[in-house]
């Protein structure tokens, strides 16, 4: 045995007796139990290399961010503070940046769990004790507070708990506690835990039946709190999350907020607070709080045995499935409150699907399969998992997405950081703990839950056992399952059968499959073909098993065309594609630079390629496609070969065009539009103007809150600003015509007040003598004829509605 292992038998030893003297066993708890990711091995092609990135570049990664932007230095300053200093300023965006050292430290714990690294371990101690030294005496920690000064945002609140609605003081501690357990769990040590437990007692004492009643604005408390409990065994925190699960929708005892220059008692629909918990039956608000919520609900209806928490949990997920999930799995339609929108409204460039929103419902899920055993909540994990999940971060580990939209115009690209960065870690964390959701035990069955090659140790039926999966999952559907027992045994395998292979994409009608399946799965048993006798979407094998006995299980794996329900407006004439578990896009370097003028007609051959050299290795799937394009002022089609890539590898080769959903209906595709005068412009605004390139990109809008292709200069409200084309050569001009971006219903743009359009004649700005009026209709071309002017530069002067934003769309010049 080398070094390494030794060290890591000695680690997860030493927990084994931590564990086993400062917990007790809950009296109710999930019916199967996940086998730990410290006892399951991936060594596949796919999970295995993503693991390793995960662990030797995002991590450091995100520790050397967290450090540049001052989040880490945070803790100094409240440690300072606390000595005396009265000179400091928190140095980071957020009061929530906290939660971001939290969550990295949550990951860098299990990667030391399964890959003992001194150095990192050492770095992780030097970090907890910045947050121990920050600490208030009493056990507060909220560094944006401790520090004094200027606060980071005016919604931090005057005291400690004033504004719970968005100070996110709970929010932060939630991720200590997760953070603390899992470091405590990884090496041993209780100096985050000592941390934790202070926090913990310290919200014990303020919050609760005659306390205070405010719930936290953005949960996720609750999900630490469970997870306090169960290092420690106290009750008392269980309790917590449940109080504050109960306290939504209720006003009984709360203490006002301001809001809006009002004092307001609930939160409202933003934060799942407009009715008690156990009496909501749709998802609504913000989808990362809701994602907690659920979560932190299931934990705690496992734990008390809470029938009414499940039903309600129940009502929410058949909203989410059926009317509110994204075919990639993405969570949340609605950028303005980075939220659910109405039921079947996913629209598609302007998809917010957050990474963190979609890590939330994925984890909301996984706990909904261990309290149901319902391989339903497995297909959804999986769907977000492969799609959802790893679309947010890139192949190299140090570049990531905050929405996950469906359609890009070439507006979207990858970045190192984000002001608001929760989305960073929180993939980290996930992708760190991914084996642990292979596998599952309870009492004499083991579940099979996902795919991938590798190994997983646990104990049912009496024994010891160890799973050993030799598969090409997901680019092939075959997976060989070997059995080993300690001891010959009777114990029930279940073997998950994905709902993608039943003919079913999502356990709703919200997407289906339109043509007949090819194929079906099969099983056999040491070689001899089985039945599969399902229950509840797992294949059912009851046997004494020996050591040796092998499970084959095949997948058809043929390529799907994929509709979505017919209330779904924006996939309407539009089709989708996928393989095994892996949702399709056409991606702009693999189709001649753009994919928004792409037909796939119906019947249209589709083949699977395996690509090794690309992308890291994948599976292409091939076909043809017809082009729609502008020639001599006529609309042409010619065919064109069509490539689409797994949606997850997209945009890790520069900025360009991309779609999930291609156009079936001709009137669906964006036909390439030949060059007009404006597009031969150099385009400049004023201010800090978003994508101002976007109005002269010859892309006609389909509405005016069509989220495909515009510009803006939100958040500037109520000001004048400006386009500009530039020529290089004089032109002549005598129309203009204006397409407005308006997002009302669900953003700050609105038409303007008024406009008007200049020309440049030597040095000077003069307005055209124009021929009509000035036109601020939506859903409209806004056209202006003057007397024609020959000129270098036009101007487009746009006057803002007071206490509203302005975009433009498309900016067209004869």
């Amino acid at each position: 045995m080398n070094k390494t292992s030794t060290a890591k038998g000695l680690i997860l030893t030493l927990l084994s007796i931590l564990v086993v003297t400062c917990t007790q066993a809950p009296k109710a708890d999930y019916p199967a139990k996940p086998v730990p990711f410290t006892d399951v091995q991936l060594t596949d092609a796919f999970w295995a290399p993503r693991l390793d990135t995960n662990r030797t570049v995002t991590i450091p990664h995100i520790f050397k961010q967290s450090e540049e932007t001052g989040r880490v230095k945070n803790f100094e300053l409240a440690e300072a503070a606390l000595a005396g200093a009265t000179d400091g300023k928190y140095c980071s965006r957020f009061p929530f940046d906290d939660s971001d050292v939290y969550k990295v430290i949550e990951a860098a714990s299990y990667a030391l769990a399964t890959h003992p690294d001194p150095e990192l371990e050492t770095y992780v101690d030097g970090i907890v004790a910045k947050i121990a030294a920050a600490q208030e005496p009493d056990g507060y920690l909220y560094a944006a507070r401790t520090i004094g000064g200027p606060p980071p945002q005016n919604w931090v609140g005057k005291e400690r708990w004033s504004h719970l609605y968005m100070s996110h003081e709970l929010y932060n501690v939630g991720h200590l506690y997760e953070a603390a357990a899992a470091h405590f769990q990884a090496t041993g040590k209780k100096n985050l835990l000592a941390v934790a437990v202070k926090s913990a007692d310290l919200v014990a004492r303020e919050f609760g039946p005659g306390k205070r009643t405010n719930p936290p604005g953005h949960e996720e408390i609750e999900i630490g709190l469970v997870k306090l409990y169960r290092a420690t065994g106290k009750t008392k925190y269980l309790d917590l999350a449940k109080f504050f699960i109960d306290a939504r929708g209720k006003t009984e005892g709360r203490i006002p907020y301001g809001r809006e220059g009002r004092q307001e008692l609930l939160y409202g629909q933003y934060a799942q607070d407009d009715k008690p918990f156990i009496e909501q039956t749709e998802a609504v608000g913000h989808a990362v709080r809701a994602g907690y919520l659920y979560a932190g609900a299931a934990d705690v209806a496992a734990l008390t045995g809470d029938q009414a928490y499940i039903a309600a949990l129940e009502k929410i997920w058949a909203d989410v499935v059926g009317t509110k999930i994204y075919i990639t799995g993405g969570i949340g339609a609605a950028g303005a409150w980075e939220g659910y929108g109405p039921a079947y409204r996913l629209p598609n460039a302007s998809a917010y699907a957050e990474t963190c929103a979609n890590i939330a419902t994925f984890l909301w899920n996984s706990r909904m399969l261990r309290l149901q055993l319902d391989a339903k909540y497995a297909d959804v994990m999986e769907r977000i998992l492969y799609n959802g999940v790893l679309s947010g971060i890139s192949l190299s580990g140090d570049r990531f997405f905050y929405p996950n939209p469906l359609t890009s115009y070439g507006q979207h690209e990858r970045v190192a950081w984000f002001g608001c960065a929760c989305c960073p870690p929180n993939v980290a964390r996930i992708l760190a703990s991914v084996p642990g959701y292979f596998y599952a035990a309870s009492g004499d069955r083991v579940y099979v839950n996902l795919f991938a090659q590798g190994t997983g140790k646990l104990w049912a039926g009496g024994t010891n056992i160890e799973i050993v999966q030799t598969t090409d999952y997901p680019w092939k559907g075959d997976v060989r399952i070997e059995v080993k027992p300690g001891k010959a045994a009777d114990f029930t395998l279940a073997v998950r059968i994905p709902g993608w292979a039943m003919n079913r994409p999502v356990p709703s009608d919200l997407y289906t499959y339109p043509e007949a399946a090819e194929g079906a799965p099969a099983l056999k048993v040491n070689g001899e073909a089985v039945e599969i006798m399902a229950e509840k979407g797992y294949a059912l094998i009851n046997r004494k098993w020996q050591a040796g006995d092998v499970v084959e299980l095949s997948l058809p794996m043929p390529v799907r065309r994929v509709a979505a329900n017919e209330a779904v407006e924006d996939d309407r004439g539009r089709i989708a594609v996928e393989r095994g578990p892996l949702v399709y896009c056409a991606e702009w370097p693999d189709n001649d630079g753009r994919v928004s003028n792409l037909v796939l007609p119906d019947g249209a051959p589709l083949t699977a390629e395996a690509r090794p050299d690309l992308l890291n290795g994948v599976v292409v799937i091939k076909g043809e496609a017809e082009a729609l394009s502008e020639k001599g002022g006529k609309v042409v089609t010619e065919k064109k070969p069509l490539t689409l890539i797994p949606y997850y590898a997209w945009a890790n080769r520069g900025k360009g065009e991309m779609t999930v959903w291609l156009a079936r209906d001709p009137a669906k595709a964006r036909i390439a539009r030949e060059p007009g005068l404006s597009a031969q412009a150099k385009v400049t605004a004023s201010g800090k103007a978003v994508n101002p390139r976007r109005v002269n990109d010859q892309f006609e809008p389909e509405g005016s809150d069509d989220a495909a292709s515009y510009m803006h200069w939100w958040p500037k409200k109520g000001n004048l600003e400006w386009l500009e084309y530039a020529f290089e050569a004089p032109v002549r001009v005598s129309e203009s015509s204006v397409y407005w971006f308006d997002d009302t219903g669900g953003g700050e743009c609105r038409v303007p007040a008024s406009w008007r359009i200049l020309y440049k004649s030597g040095a000077s700005w003069l307005p055209i003598k124009a021929a009509g009026g000035y036109g601020v209709a939506k859903d409209a071309w806004n056209t202006v004829k003057f007397a024609p002017v020959r000129t270098t530069a036009l101007r487009l002067e746009v006057q803002m509605q007071k206490d509203w934003s302005a975009g433009v769309h498309e900016w067209k010049i004869k």
